[in-house]
């Protein structure tokens, strides 16, 4: 008996049986104390010729008269309570599993490492938290695994690719040693930024209240001390952000930038629900059917955007997922005047 209401179903289907219960035994008791007046005596009995009433017929007693208790209100009232009462807490019974799992299914996209969800509740609720909690790890291991054989590949690629750069000075041909140091560098710029993309994803922080002005002209300040073009403008508040990460963003985009437009402007721009931040470029764009591409790792364009003009086609990557992260959102659209602008939403919790 115990297992049956060791369930979702069972668990709603008693709170609602002992209320309907509960209700009915109470107006039973109402009409068993209170139930309606006898009926009228007979015409006969009504009235005497002489216009007064006839004494009681003995038959029908009289009855004491209703309290103010005593009448529909109570038991309709009672009923109206309860059956409130019972539907509020079947609700709450239905609610908070799923509730449960939607907590635990936001904190997981936010960290693989957060802690796994209790396997406690009605049998329904704890067969979706083993569930999930096999699901969790699965995905770690998974995830754990994966950048575990890049990081060995990488590694012991290292090894054979320096060796293979000091046997270039023995070739002659300074055309094709040339040629070939070209390649092995763009192998090796594959494999650190291959291993930067794997930390930017194992890498989780928490939000923290931050003021991005000064980030960004800190960056900006950074920058221009390297010689670069950089400018910013607006202003904005303080928000909740993650700084490793938005860093990170900002940095790539603005690398970006720099790299085939060879200046950069940052504009802050301060809404009531979000933060824009615009990366603004004049250099060569890209087409609007590519903006989207642009952001699949190692995706190569084809004329002045491509890795002749340096990097490997994960800056763009990066910088998205580091937007995602934080629940914001990276997208880009054409410069007025030509060029790239790449801009970053972020929301105000």
């Amino acid at each position: 008996m115990r297992a049956r209401f060791d369930t979702l179903f069972g668990r709603l289907f008693g709170v609602l049986l002992v209320a309907i219960v509960l209700a009915h035994l109470l107006a039973f008791a109402w009409f068993r104390l209170y139930g309606p007046p006898p009926p009228p005596p007979p015409p006969e009995f009504s009235q005497n010729l002489d216009g007064k009433q006839p004494p009681q017929d003995p038959r029908y007693p009289p009855r004491p008269p209703r309290p103010w208790f005593g009448g529909p209100i109570v038991p309709l009232t009672f009923q109206f309570i309860s059956l409130i009462i019972a539907a509020w807490y079947g609700a709450k019974l239905l609610t908070r599993p799923i509730q449960r799992l939607s907590d635990a299914a936001e904190r997981l996209s936010e960290d693989l490492d957060s802690p796994p969800l209790d396997e406690t509740g009605p049998r329904e609720a704890r067969q979706a938290a083993y569930t999930f909690n096999l699901m969790q790890q699965r995905i770690r291991e998974q995830v754990q695994q994966r950048a575990r054989m890049l990081g060995a590949v990488s590694h012991d690629l290292r090894t054979p690719l320096s060796r293979l750069k000091l046997r270039l000075e023995n070739i002659n041909d300074d055309k094709l040693q040339g040629q070939m140091r070209q390649d092995l560098d763009d192998m090796i710029g594959m494999l650190d930024a291959t291993l930067t993309y794997l930390h930017e994803q194992r890498t989780s922080e928490a939000l923290q209240l931050m003021d991005v002005q000064a980030l960004v002209e800190s960056l900006c300040e950074n920058a221009q001390d390297q010689g670069a073009d950089v400018q910013v403008s607006g202003h904005c508040a303080p928000l909740q952000v993650q700084p490793m990460a938005l860093r990170s963003c900002i940095n790539n985009l603005m690398d970006n930038a720099l790299r085939y437009a060879g200046q950069a402007h940052i504009e802050l721009q301060d809404q009531r629900e979000q933060l824009l931040i615009r990366v603004i470029d004049h250099g060569p764009g890209i087409a609007a059917d590519k903006h989207e591409a642009v952001f699949e790792p190692f995706f190569r364009l084809e004329g002045s955007r491509n890795r002749n003009s340096g990097g490997v086609g994960l800056g763009m990557t990066i910088a998205r997922e580091a937007a995602q992260r934080q629940g914001g959102q990276l997208t880009l659209t054409e410069t007025p005047g030509g060029g790239l602008t790449a801009v970053i939403q972020l929301p105000r919790h």
